[in-house]
């Protein structure tokens, strides 16, 4: 998927070599509410699925005061599976295909860790 930069936004451009609406008001590529609100709530929503599977997390934790690692492996895998989707999709103004659900779960490599 390419993206071509215009005087009033970037466009996407799809696999078909059309050219869709702009995918961002501010013209950075990021979707927003204001021009792309199904997109955006489908953003919001993969962050709140993968808020409440890490309250979840820390919830067991605090009430088991334990957690066997390979859980801990999976729980955290599945958290991360949220984030790199709301990460790798944050210029999609479209749904997540079934053929881009797999590469969009994995790691970003243009976010460097913080903190």
């Amino acid at each position: 998927m390419a993206y071509a930069g215009t005087n009033v936004g970037v466009t996407r451009i799809g696999n078909e070599g059309r050219s869709l609406a702009p995918v961002s008001s501010r013209g950075d590529g990021m979707i927003d509410n204001a021009s792309n609100p199904v997109a955006w709530a489908l953003l919001i929503q993969e962050l709140e699925e993968g808020r409440e599977h890490l309250d979840a997390l820390i919830k067991e934790m605090v009430n088991s005061g334990q957690l066997e690692e390979e859980k801990f492996r999976v729980d955290l895998g599945h958290i991360y599976a949220h984030l790199n989707r709301v990460w790798h999709s944050r210029n999609q103004a479209s749904e997540i295909t079934d053929q881009q659900w797999t590469t969009f779960s994995q790691f970003p490599a243009d976010v460097p860790p913080m903190g």
